[in-house]
């Protein structure tokens, strides 16, 4: 086991139960609600439930907290567990909360058998009106005193679907004057005559989270149930149902959940993002979804090195989205083979280069990866460079093309800009340049040393693609905290499309998901869009954080 000062508090928590012999195997869950997909803050939860488990040699359920059929779809199921696959992490069980559906209800019939919950005919309004506020004592529903013979038959009839919805409720019976609301009866039961995506129409009320999920823990011997901190009033509850049922006695821990500056959490705001089409998809580059950043180009290994990172902590912080972009940097800095792609063309013509020759040239498919070999890439005397790459008229330290400048073209040879040609709108058209035939990179023996370096491409070789450029989805570090709709604060450049850039030959044979830096331009990724017509690539990062010295403008 490692050493205390590494560890954090969960582990702390965890390596005294073991000491004393409380738990011989360690039990942990991920329990999502299948209505949406899954997004970075759940990442966390599962790094740590996962990882928990297979530190202590223990397991880990994948449980669906299935509850509400109103919301949950078999779609969000297998989005789910897509993504905890995809985040290099395998479950012990695949489970359900409505596998549980008719222990669930033998455990409410056991609460109203002894005296400690009852049937409401309250509205939620009235409900709400009896509770009170946290200042000052509840006030007792009119029905809270039925006979358990009368609360067993009004519940049965519930099952039986005798009622409409919101006609009544089953209520656990605590204590209305508790300055914990949650203690103040709560509701258990609610009647939903709704399809529900496994059990179909067999059931018709359907538990609260807080009813159905210490239950569940408890049936499958949860030893540490791991929440966020906004659970830690559910507490008393959780433990108190435990209790009264004398049932395994699963303990439920509280950690901060996972902030991200510039993009929201809440599956809510999330969902309108989708349905009023500010985004393409749950799976939009731009959105905060583990499908997202997967389509994105991100790799599970960053996500996991990124939650490690950040740690468990027991008070709510906002993480900088910098950190997350700093981890998957370093992470395709080592495994990605470089590619040259030019965003935004303009033609160098070498002048003195033979008009119809072609060479192959050796290039470095990844520096920091001697083992990744090199590749042939095709040269000529007509060739894409980036527009930014000239200036007419050069700034200082200017180490590109301009008027009589010398730079190296990457992995091939040093050329001089001998002129430049502007259209009929005074836009630049294309350079003429000259080459030094023996400044070859390899066998370089022209004695020249030049500063710059760009990238290129054989006009007659480049393939097309779609680029699309992706950047942080709203300009305010936190706008679920700003005032008014959170979606006034969507950065209108959030994504640029490039419809027809150049990149290397060897790009059409590369596959969906397949990562690549671009020299000089960033990371990217092939889209799931693409086509063997018709490539689109992604930008998962770029080479270096501009944002930061953008907003300080």
């Amino acid at each position: 086991m490692s050493e205390e000062k590494d560890l954090n508090f969960i582990e702390e928590i965890i390596e005294a139960d073991l000491n004393i012999g409380k738990y011989h195997t360690i039990r942990t869950r991920f329990p999502p609600e299948p209505n949406g997909y899954l997004h970075i803050g759940h990442a966390k939860s599962i790094c740590l439930n996962f990882g928990l488990a297979l530190k202590y040699g223990g397991e880990t359920n994948l449980r669906f907290d299935d509850t509400n059929p109103v919301t949950e779809e078999t779609e969000y199921v297998d989005s789910i567990k897509a993504d905890v696959l995809w985040l290099g992490f395998n479950w012990a069980k695949e489970l359900y909360a409505s596998d549980y559906f008719e222990q669930l209800y033998g455990f409410a019939v056991k609460l109203i058998q002894k005296g400690l919950a009852f049937v409401d005919d309250s509205s939620s309004e009235e409900i709400a009106i009896q509770k009170k506020s946290p200042s000052e004592p509840g006030i007792e529903s009119p029905y809270r005193n039925r006979s358990v013979e009368e609360n067993l038959e009004l519940f049965a009839n519930m099952r039986l679907g005798k009622y409409e919805d919101g006609a009544k409720v089953l209520r656990a019976k605590i204590d209305m004057s508790s300055p914990n609301m949650h203690l103040r009866d709560p509701i258990l039961y609610r009647i939903k005559h709704a399809h529900h995506h496994r059990t179909g129409d067999e059931w018709c009320i359907y538990p609260l989270y807080d009813f159905a999920h210490g239950q569940s823990d408890s049936i499958e011997r949860i030893t540490h149930s791991i929440c966020t901190l906004e659970f830690i009033p559910h507490r008393p509850l959780y433990d108190w149902l435990i209790e009264k049922l004398e049932i395994f006695p699963s303990k439920q821990y509280e950690f901060a959940r996972l902030n991200l500056t510039y993009t929201v959490m809440s599956k809510r705001k999330l969902l309108q993002l989708v349905n009023e089409g500010y985004v393409s998809g749950w799976d939009d580059p731009r959105m905060p979804t583990l499908s997202a950043y997967r389509r994105k180009g991100y790799t599970p290994e960053s996500i996991r090195e990124f939650c490690d990172r950040i740690g468990v902590q027991k008070r709510e912080n906002l993480i900088d989205l910098g950190l997350l972009e700093y981890c998957i940097r370093e992470h395709l800095n080592r495994i990605a083979e470089r590619r040259m792609a030019v965003l935004d063309p303009v033609k160098l013509i070498i002048t003195n280069y033979p008009e119809e020759q072609t060479e192959e040239l050796s290039t470095e498919n990844n520096p920091e990866n001697k083992d990744a070999g090199t590749r042939m890439v095709p040269f000529s005397g007509t060739l894409w460079i980036e527009r930014e790459d000239f200036m007419e008229l050069p700034a200082k330290k200017w180490f590109r093309l301009a008027p009589g400048t010398m730079v190296r073209l990457k992995s091939a040879y040093i050329i001089r800009c001998d002129d430049f040609v502007k259209d009929e709108n005074g836009n630049l058209k294309e350079i003429l340049a000259s080459y030094i035939p023996e400044s070859r990179s390899g066998a370089d023996s022209s004695g020249i040393h030049v500063k710059g370096t760009i990238h290129w491409l054989s006009v007659a070789h480049a393939a097309t693609a779609e680029i699309r450029l992706y950047d942080r989805l709203f300009k305010v570090e936190n706008p679920a905290m700003e005032e008014g709709d959170f979606k006034e604060y969507i950065n209108p450049d959030s994504l640029h499309i490039i419809e027809r850039a150049y990149i290397e030959p060897s790009l059409k044979d590369a596959a969906a998901g397949e990562k690549f830096q671009f020299i000089r331009k960033g990371y990217f990724c092939l889209d799931t869009d693409s086509t063997a017509e018709h490539l689109v690539f992604n930008r998962t990062v770029t080479l270096k954080d501009g944002w930061v010295k953008e907003t300080k403008k």
